[in-house]
Formats: C-alpha cells, structure tokens, sequence
C-alpha cells in the first residue's frame, strides 16, 4: 500500500524530523550547485481545484531539481470539472504518475482520492489541513533556533487549515500552542480537545503572544471565503500582528506568515519586514521540505 501525507498526522514525531533535516540537507546542495537526481524518471501529478502560487511553483520546481517532472492539472484540464467521479481519477491517474499533489476544497474528497490511489497522495492543502506549509515553517524555525520541543508557538487569527495543522505540530513536536482566535472563529474544538495541556485557544492575542518564541498568522479571509471579507475584518479588529503586540513575546521571537499576506490588516508591514520575520525563508522552505517529502514517500 502506498504512504499517503494526507496531515501531518499520517507522519510520526522521527519521520518529519527525518523530512525537515532531509530538506535543510536539500537547500544546502542546491545553494552549492549540486543536483541531486534522487526521483529522475518520476512524474508527479498536480491536481489543483484550487488556485495557487507557492504551492504550484514549489511542487514544480521541487520535482524538476530531484530529476523528475511534473504534470499541471485544473478542473478544466481533467474530467473532474464534467463530473467524472474523484474515485475514477484516482485510479486512471496512478496508472500513469508516480506520485500526486492534490490542492482542494473538502478534505473529504482528498480522502476519497487517496483511498483509491495505488500511488502516494500529498495533501497540498484543503481546507481543514495544510500540512506541507507546517512542515516549511517547522523547518525554518529549526534553522533559526534548533529543535522546537518546548518552545512556545502563538497563533493569532482565524482557526483555519494552517491552525489545525500547528495543532497537530504541536502533539507530535512537543511544544506548547497558544491559539488566539475572536469568538466563532477558534479552531474545530474536537481537535483541540486531543492535545490536552499543550494547546490553548484564548480571545486574547496579547496573552498568546506574551514570551512566545514564535508568532504566526495568515489571511483573516482565505480561499473562498471572500464574501466574508468586511464581516472577518471587523470580527477580527485588535488581531493583527503588529509593533506593540510583537513586543510582548520574547525578544528572539520569530515571525511566520504562510502568503500571501494582507499587510495592514492581519500583519503590519513593519513586522512582515522587521528583523524577527523569517516570512520569506518560511517560503522557501516549502521548495526544500516538500522536495525532501517526496523522497520519503518514494524512495522508503
């Protein structure tokens, strides 16, 4: 049976540390100008029912340094889109690809697919996980500031896909996370519940922030959410990541943000370009993390 990534759940706490210290191994080489050819021959398949940049350019880029290829699919370049059923796509498609980026809506119908794939199936986000974004931010805060057992993580914003999957970092990782969320917005509670003392959801940005070793935040409307934009934006007035609230977390405090970013509301541009935001590292990142991810799925 194929190893899927479906959240970073599916992973145990030595297999992404094996993931992140693979792709940290992975940017050093390609910083030198060394190929490494690990997957020449391997096609991967992208199947994007949501639009996308860094994912799409990263899977792409990824798969061609390790000496594959990849193939770009949108409902209007599949049969998806005149109602072909996922199930059937999930079988054609692994007869001819190697490996397959899904980018969708409903976590379900990642679910589907992958239960009838014969070959390994990526999340690459939906909306209720994003665990290859998680895993480039864990990679950059161990280059930064080593192992990030014990430290403290502030979320602030929306409980959204990026949250669940922190919350899921948190468990395996070992560090604690501290959830600021206005009231009707906090992350699914079910899931919280799983973490018992490591994971705290507050309405208070300020004391998620106090001594925090890293802050993240993301859009407070994401994907399909625009027609809520006014009414998110004043829910969420007292959120944004600024000055005054940055400078309540430990002065070594790193700053993440997935992109892309609203800047001026969700984080202040003085932050996103401060000396504490390694935003465009984190970015990055998912170039080397998902490179390394593909390997592990492959190559085990």
């Amino acid at each position: 049976m194929p190893r899927h990534l479906l959240a970073l759940t599916d992973l145990a706490a030595d297999d992404i540390r094996q993931i992140v210290g693979r792709g940290i191994e992975l940017k050093s080489v390609h910083r030198q100008g060394v190929p490494s050819p690990s997957l020449g021959g391997k096609v991967l398949g992208m199947l994007f029912e949501k639009s996308s940049t860094r994912t799409r350019v990263s899977f792409e880029s990824g798969i061609f340094q390790l000496g594959g290829t990849a193939i770009f699919l949108s409902p209007r370049d599949t049969q998806l889109g005149r109602g072909e059923p996922i199930e059937d796509m999930a079988r054609v498609l692994s007869r001819m690809v190697d490996i397959i980026a899904v980018r969708t809506f409903g976590h379900n119908t990642l679910e589907r697919f992958a239960a009838y794939a014969s070959v390994p199936v990526i999340n690459a986000l939906t909306d209720r996980y994003h665990p290859c974004q998680v895993l480039a931010d864990i990679q950059t805060f161990i280059e930064h500031r080593g192992d990030i057992a014990g430290a403290t993580v502030a979320w602030v914003g929306d409980g959204n896909n990026m949250c669940n999957s922190f919350i899921n970092a948190a468990r395996l990782l070992d560090f604690k996370l501290r959830i600021a969320c206005p009231a009707g917005y906090e992350p699914d509670s079910e899931l919280v519940g799983l973490e018992g003392n490591r994971v705290e959801v507050l309405s208070d940005p300020r004391a998620a922030v106090e001594n925090a070793d890293l802050v993240v935040t993301d859009v407070w409307a994401s994907m399909g959410q625009e027609s809520e934009r006014s009414e998110r934006i004043a829910a969420f007035n007292g959120y944004q990541v600024d000055g005054a609230l940055m400078a309540l977390a430990s002065p070594a405090a790193l700053v993440m943000h997935c992109l892309p970013a609203h800047r001026g509301e969700e984080i202040s541009a003085e932050v996103l370009d401060g000396p504490n935001s390694v935003i465009w590292d984190e970015a990055e990142n998912r170039l080397h993390v998902q490179k390394a991810l593909m390997e592990f799925l492959l190559l085990r």
